[in-house]
């Protein structure tokens, strides 16, 4: 639980507040942009507004119980029930955002998809028991795919629980996802469901995938995400830990399918107004990338 004795002092003065353990995921800033916002002088998240009203009280609790550290908390004592009950939290036609975000995956974001064949998880969430309830409420979990290495997160109690078929790239596996269902090989896109495709995208890792669904959201785990301070597409050298010239590659191979969703695990959602406004932004990403190779 965040400690009241650790608040950082730039917090406004009130209920909420967030503690010295912050490590600046972004989760908060996403879930309740009304109430947190990154500290001036540093990469911390702040409350810089306490909350007012129903909503805004309900965002806060919702950023609360998706802190993957805790690093957020009141001085009096606050009910989540509604919080909790909140995730999966709808965000587009039969597509949740799960928030529950865990520390081993730094906060990054995880998606469900329902289907009348059987629902998706894109991701592993923290296994919080509010979320598992939810979710098996909403018809539980068939398919889980693992976009890359970084975010498994608690894959194991979700196919022990549900009984999915877990899905990563033979690449990205190790000893605490060797045991997934299905491993992909190569770069050939593969058809899971006719409404259902993994693409294989390295470069954040070498084993890094997307997943296409409907040809209108395309789940990207690290690999290509919206920029909270540039509003662009964007993708970063910076946490690319196989090969930037080959990760420019596989945005390249992006522009032969057709989306205008970008759902990532780290960074900002984004929803272009057409098919050929997202191609447009990604084309000048790719160069943005070309230039800082």
């Amino acid at each position: 639980m965040a400690r009241f004795e650790e608040r950082l002092p730039e917090n406004a003065p009130g209920d909420y507040f967030v503690d010295r353990t912050c490590i600046d995921c972004d989760v908060c800033r996403q879930i309740a942009p009304t109430v947190f916002k990154q500290a001036p002088a540093a990469r911390q998240a702040i409350v810089f507004h306490q909350p007012e009203g129903p909503d805004e009280h309900l965002r806060a609790a919702m950023a609360m119980v998706s802190c993957p550290i805790a690093s957020i908390g009141t001085t009096a004592r606050q009910s989540s029930g509604a919080a909790a009950a909140a995730f999966p939290e709808p965000i587009a036609e039969g597509v949740y955002y799960c928030g529950y975000t865990s520390a081993s995956s730094y906060g990054a974001a995880s998606y469900l998809i329902q289907r009348p064949e059987g629902n998706v998880l894109v991701d592993s969430p923290r296994a919080a028991r509010p979320l598992l309830k939810r979710i098996a409420e909403l018809g539980g979990v068939r398919t889980l795919v693992l976009t890359h290495r970084d975010d498994v997160a608690d894959h194991q109690i979700f196919h022990d629980v549900f009984g999915c078929d877990r899905v990563i790239h033979e690449a990205d596996v190790d000893d605490g996802t060797a045991p997934a269902e299905v491993k992909i090989q190569g770069e050939t896109p593969l058809a899971l469901a006719p409404d259902l495709t993994v693409i294989p995208v390295p470069g954040h890792t070498r084993g890094s995938v997307a997943l296409l669904v409907r040809e209108r959201y395309l789940f990207t785990g690290d690999h290509l995400w919206l920029s909270g301070e540039t509003g662009r597409l964007d993708a970063s050298r910076d946490v690319c830990w196989h090969w930037w010239a080959e990760q420019i590659r596989s945005m390249e191979r992006l522009l032969q399918h057709r989306f205008t969703w970008v759902l990532p695990g780290h960074g900002r959602r984004y929803r272009a107004p057409s098919e050929e406004a997202m191609r447009a932004e990604l084309v000048a990403l790719i160069e943005r990338m070309k230039i800082a190779r």
